[in-house]
């Protein structure tokens, strides 16, 4: 299957698409890349702050589970961000110019939905931030919003 534009493989619009690009992806990965300019939402005179790399991870883990649904030919679905264990970062800025490759590995997925993810981010000179990611993708989101269960 040929790689789709990111915007066609997660639920986010307009400018909270924080990717620019897949570059690769499979049954159990994805790898995303974005590139820190000016005008990047979050950007200010010292760059994005590193905190928005599990933003970028969150994404990327969005655009695994819409690149695989896409493979099933199954509807993109909404997912939620649980939390993260050891989010790290070497650095507090990702730099104007900087290009950044995102990557997210799958390491767990019960029936249920919820999801775990072993990610990082990778600048020209290496890794630059990691952590474990969890996520959690129901199969009916507006039960999950009504509080019901089918």
């Amino acid at each position: 299957m040929t790689i789709p534009d990111i915007r066609s493989l997660l639920p986010h619009s307009g400018p909270m698409v924080l990717l620019d690009r897949v570059i690769a992806a499979d049954e159990e990965s994805l790898c995303a890349e974005v590139r820190i300019r000016q005008n990047s939402l979050f950007c200010n005179a010292d760059g994005v702050g590193a905190w928005v790399g599990l933003e970028y991870m969150a994404q990327a883990i969005g655009a695994y589970a819409g690149y695989t649904a896409k493979l099933r030919d199954d509807p993109i679905r909404v997912g939620f961000l649980l939390g993260t264990r050891r989010y790290q970062s070497s650095q507090p800025w990702f730099a104007v110019g900087s290009l950044l490759k995102v990557y997210a590995r799958r390491i767990f997925q019960s029936e249920n939905g919820l999801a775990s993810f072993e990610c990082h981010i990778d600048d020209e000179n290496g890794q630059v931030a990691a952590a474990n990611v969890t996520v959690f993708q129901p199969a009916d989101t507006k039960a999950v919003f009504e509080g019901s269960s089918a």
